[in-house]
């Protein structure tokens, strides 16, 4: 590596900014309470100081405090349990405290520098009609090397795990980058008439032949070498945490390179929700608070997992070329007949572009013309496909009715044994 005090570096300054931010955060409440200074005065100096304590990194996941949904009218509470668990990921489970019968479906979360909660607002209006589980990845650099490499071949093998855990007829959901592997895991799956294949695969917004109107994120892929991003952007986890010596790629980095594609947006944003302090408009400066909490929140991936998908997804388009592995098995997408295939993109998507994710619609030829359908969300871009207005009123009825229209899997009946690997 060409940066091995990368991380240490971002350490180093992480730790020097701490006290900034936390001093900030403690003198909101004292600049209120001060004896001088009239109330515009004081909004401006604790609006500052708001604005300065919410822009930092943090490396901890947060809640999806998810307390209770309506369903029909009814407020049904909500309960989190953790069903399975690996050293890389938990399956988290949505309880809801209510006995009605419906699907049951798993979100394969992206791994792509933020944390699950990421898809909170995805998991929120599923919940409406389904019984929702998700993969809770964990942050690698809290991940001690004893537990072994994270690659794509790893990613696939957490969704046939717990596809198998939940048994027949779970349904599962890609959003973003985990299409690749969740379509992966359903060939495998097909290829091995395994009783867990789900009967229905939604895939979102996702890279599954990125050859198809390149965006800016898949050029920068294909004008460097792999061995350029290894050397540039891989780091060394730092001794103080468990995953010490772990080589991963800092999600202070990934985070950095969505911000910068969006400067202006973001710049705009923050001034607003500044000026929102100003006004004393709270309830705009809550949801501004509430996105940025989240964006800023962010996990690190594993270098082995990320220059596999940087190498066999954006530069060499090992899945439209026929040429993808899992385990060293050749992937054959004809395989998959059974599940049915539904495929969603956002119009104004920067990130996977229109007829990114349709590919798999021509790559999977064995599921019959009854058994697909692809639909394009007009006005929204890569967030609008899973949050946001137009998932909940527009999107979320396409998926809803493509699942309830395939609930049952021909040939399955019954689920497979809970495997080993996990643990309660």
């Amino acid at each position: 590596m060409k940066n091995p005090l990368m991380y240490q570096a971002y350490q180093m300054y992480a730790d020097l900014t701490k006290p900034i931010h936390l001093f900030a955060q403690l003198a909101i409440p004292a600049i209120h309470k001060m004896p001088f200074g009239g109330a515009l005065v004081k909004r401006l100096l604790a609006g500052a100081c708001d604005v300065t304590a919410l822009l930092r990194l943090t490396h901890a996941r947060p809640p999806f405090n998810i307390q209770s949904v309506w369903v029909d009218g009814v407020e049904v509470a909500i309960e989190e349990e953790v069903v399975a668990q690996t050293e890389f990921c938990s399956l988290l489970h949505f309880k809801k405290h209510a006995k009605v019968a419906e699907p049951r479906i798993l979100i394969v979360a992206p791994m792509s520098g933020h944390f699950a909660t990421l898809l909170r607002e995805t998991v929120i209006t599923l919940l409406q009609d389904h019984d929702v589980y998700i993969t809770d990845w964990h942050n690698i650099r809290d991940i001690p090397l004893s537990a072994g490499e994270f690659g794509l071949d790893q990613f696939g093998e957490h969704i046939i795990l717990f596809l198998e855990e939940l048994g027949g007829g779970t349904h599962l959901m890609a959003v973003c980058q985990p299409t690749v592997p969740a379509l992966i895991a359903v060939a495998v799956m097909a290829a091995d008439n395994n009783p867990a294949q789900p009967p229905t695969l939604t895939l979102m917004a996702g890279p599954i032949d990125t050859r198809i109107n390149p965006t800016e994120v898949n050029k920068l892929a294909t004008t460097r070498s792999i061995q350029w991003f290894e050397d540039t952007v891989v780091g060394t986890v730092p001794l103080r945490y468990r995953g010490a010596f772990r080589k991963v790629y800092p999600g202070f980095l990934q985070i950095s390179a969505f911000m910068s594609m969006n400067v202006g947006r973001h710049i705009n944003s923050i001034v607003e929700m500044y000026a929102n302090l100003v006004r004393d408009d709270l309830q705009k400066v809550e949801a501004t608070r509430e996105f940025y909490e989240e964006y800023f929140a962010m996990m690190d991936l594993s270098a082995k997992f990320y220059l596999e998908t940087v190498q066999r997804v954006f530069q060499e388009h090992h899945l439209p070329l026929g040429t993808m592995t899992f385990r060293d098995r050749v992937i054959d997408l004809a395989q998959i007949q059974r599940t049915a295939l539904l495929t969603i993109e956002g119009e104004k998507d920067d990130i996977c572009s229109v007829g990114q994710t349709m590919a798999a619609q021509d790559l999977c030829t064995a599921i019959p013309p009854s058994k697909r359908r692809h639909y394009v969300q007009t006005g929204v871009g890569h967030y609008g496909v899973f949050s946001g207005r137009r998932w909940d009123k527009e999107v979320y009825p396409v998926v809803r009715d493509f699942i309830y229209l395939n609930k049952r899997l021909p040939g399955v009946a019954k689920a497979a044994a809970r495997p080993e690997r996990l643990t309660k």
